[in-house]
This record gives C-alpha cells, structure tokens and sequence, in this order.
C-alpha cells in the first residue's frame, strides 16, 4: 500500500508500508531506500 510521510517540516516522501511503529510512525520504501516518519492526514 502506498502511503506518504512526512519526515521532516518540510519533506514528505511517499512510498510502500514497510512497518507500523507503536507510536504512529510508518517506515516506507522508496527503491532501496527505507524513511521513517509520521503519516500526511488525507485532505477532505
């Protein structure tokens, strides 16, 4: 499932769910690359 991040105040990254951390976090891949953050509220 794809999903965006935000990994800093100004970097979203989006990429495939690699794991959910108890405290929110989500870690995605981007090619081989892993980012972990915290997920973008979708707009309404």
């Amino acid at each position: 499932m794809l999903k965006t991040i935000e990994v800093g105040s100004r970097i979203s990254v989006q990429g495939i769910v690699e794991k959910s951390w108890p405290d929110g976090r989500l870690s995605v891949r981007v090619g081989t690359q892993v980012y972990t953050g915290r997920p973008v509220n979708a707009a309404a």
